[in-house]
C-alpha cells in the first residue's frame, strides 16, 4: 500500500473503531454497567414485592387465618398421621385431633382464669392497701398532690368522657367490627385447619398440577420440603415457649410471687403471640409481685422477665430456630425485625416460617432434587423420579427425535437391501461367461 493511501485509511479505521467502541458501551466503565444492571433488577424485585405486600394487606382477613391454620396444621399433623397409621379413619382422626387441641387450649385458659380470679380475690385487701399507700405517697411525697386536687382531676376526667361521648361511641363501634372480623377469622381458621389436615397433600398436588408441564414435579417436591421446614419451625417454637414458661414461673416461685403455676401457663400461651404476648404476660407477673410483695419484689420480677425475654429473643430463637429451619441466626433476627416493621404483629409471627419455606424450596429447586426424590412415586400425578408427568404427552424434543430415528432406520434398511457395486459387477461377469 502506498504511503498516501495508508495515511488516508488510518483515520477511517480509527473512526470505525471509535464507532464500534461507543456502540458496545466501552465508554461506560465496567463497574458502572454492572451496578446499573443490578440496580434496575433489584428495583423491579423491590417494586413487585412491595406491590404484593400492599395487595395482600387488603386481604388480611383471608390471608392471616389461612397462614395461622397452616401453622397449627404443621403442629397437629404428626398426631393426625399417627392416628391414621393406627387404623383410625381419616375424618375421625382429624376430628379427634382438632377437638383435643381445642379442649387443651380451653382447659388451660380456664385454669389460668380461675386461679387468677381466686388469687386476686385473696389479694384484694392488699390491693386496696397498696392503693391507699399510693395515695398517701402522692400527698406526702415530692409531688404534694392533695385529696382536693385528686377529686378535681377525677371530675375533669368524667367531664372529658361526657364531652367526647361521640368519639368513644365510634371507637366502640370500630372495636365491635374488629371483634366481628376476629370471629370470622377464627371460623375461617378452623375450617381451613380441617381441610389442611384432611386433604393437605391433595390440595398441594392440585396446586402443583396447575404449573407448566416441566415445573410440576419440581413444584410438588419443593412444596413438600417447605412444609417440612414450617413443621420444624412450629415444633421449635413450642420448645422455646416451654423454656420461657419454666424460666418465668421458676423465677416467680423463687422470689415468692403467688400464682406461679397459672402464670407459667399464661406465659406459655402468650409466647406464641409475638411482642404483645410477652408484654401482657410480663405485665401480669410484675403486677402480681407488686400487689403481693411490694415495690422491691416487683422490680426483681421485672428484671427476671426482661432477662428471660432477652435470652429467648437473642439466644434461643436464633440458635435453636436457625438450626431447625436451616437459617443463620442473623437471618432469623433480621427476618423478625423486618417482618415487624412491614406488617406489625403478623409480620413478626410469619416472617421466620415464610423465610424457612422459601429457603427450602429454592434449595430444592436449585439442586434439582426432584429428579431423585423418592416422594415422587409412580402412583401420583407426577410420575417416577426424573420422568415427565404421566398425564402429559412427550416433550417436543422427543417428538422431533422419534421421526428422525425412524428415518435413519428406514435409510439403513433401504441401504442394506440395495446390492453393493462389487456384487453387481460380479453378477455381470458371471452372466458373460459361457
Amino acid at each position: 500500500m502506498r504511503p498516501h493511501a495508508r495515511r488516508v485509511a488510518a483515520p477511517k479505521a480509527v473512526q470505525a473503531a471509535a464507532v464500534r467502541s461507543s456502540r458496545a458501551g466501552d465508554d461506560v466503565p465496567y463497574a458502572l454497567r454492572v451496578s446499573a444492571s443490578w440496580a434496575w433488577r433489584l428495583g423491579v424485585v423491590l417494586l413487585v414485592s412491595g406491590g404484593l405486600v400492599w395487595i395482600l394487606g387488603h386481604f388480611s382477613l383471608l390471608i392471616i387465618p389461612l397462614m395461622i391454620a397452616a401453622l397449627i396444621a404443621g403442629l397437629l399433623a404428626p398426631i393426625s398421621s399417627w392416628l391414621r397409621r393406627n387404623k383410625v379413619p381419616s375424618g375421625l382422626a382429624v376430628a379427634v385431633t382438632i377437638v383435643s387441641f381445642l379442649g387443651l387450649i380451653v382447659a388451660a385458659l380456664t385454669l389460668v382464669g380461675r386461679q387468677l380470679a381466686l388469687g386476686f380475690r385473696d389479694l384484694w385487701d392488699e390491693l386496696l392497701n397498696g392503693f391507699t399507700q399510693f395515695q398517701d405517697w402522692l400527698e406526702s411525697g415530692p409531688l404534694q398532690v392533695t385529696s382536693t386536687q385528686i377529686d378535681e382531676l377525677l371530675k375533669e376526667a368524667t367531664s372529658a368522657l361526657q364531652n367526647n361521648s361521640a368519639s368513644i361511641l365510634s371507637g366502640a363501634v370500630s372495636v365491635g367490627s374488629s371483634a366481628g372480623h376476629f370471629a370470622a377469622g377464627v371460623l375461617l381458621t378452623l375450617f381451613a385447619l380441617v381441610f389442611f389436615l384432611l386433604d393437605g397433600r391433595r390440595i398441594w398436588r392440585f396446586v402443583a398440577g396447575l404449573m407448566p408441564r416441566r415445573a410440576k414435579a419440581a413444584a410438588y417436591g419443593a412444596g413438600i420440603r417447605g412444609w417440612e421446614s414450617m413443621t420444624n419451625y412450629v415444633r421449635v417454637q413450642l420448645v422455646v415457649a416451654f423454656i420461657d414458661a419454666v424460666g418465668i414461673g421458676a423465677g416467680a416461685a423463687i422470689i415468692g410471687v403467688p400464682l406461679a403455676l397459672p402464670l407459667s401457663v399464661l406465659v406459655f400461651l402468650g409466647s406464641f403471640i409475638p411482642l404483645i404476648g410477652a408484654v401482657i404476660t410480663g405485665s401480669i407477673a410484675v403486677l402480681l409481685a407488686l400487689v403481693a410483695n411490694g415495690w422491691l419484689n416487683a422490680v426483681i420480677m421485672l428484671g427476671i422477665v426482661l432477662l428471660i425475654q432477652q435470652v429467648e429473643s437473642h439466644i434461643l430463637q436464633p440458635l435453636i430456630m436457625g438450626r431447625a429451619v436451616s437459617l443463620h441466626p442473623l437471618a432469623v433476627i433480621l427476618a423478625v425485625t423486618g417482618g415487624t416493621l412491614v406488617a406489625g404483629i403478623a409480620g413478626a409471627l410469619f416472617a421466620v416460617p415464610l423465610m424457612a419455606i422459601v429457603n427450602s424450596m429454592v434449595r430444592y429447586i436449585a439442586a434439582r432434587r426432584w429428579e431423585q426424590d423418592p416422594l415422587l412415586t409412580p402412583d401420583n400425578l407426577f410420575g417416577p423420579p426424573g420422568a415427565p408427568p404421566q398425564d402429559e404427552e412427550p416433550d417436543d424434543e422427543q417428538e422431533e427425535s422419534e421421526p428422525a430415528a425412524r428415518r435413519d432406520d428406514e435409510t439403513r434398511s433401504t441401504e442394506s437391501k440395495k446390492p453393493s457395486a462389487s456384487s453387481e459387477s460380479t453378477a455381470r461377469e458371471q452372466e458373460n461367461q459361457p
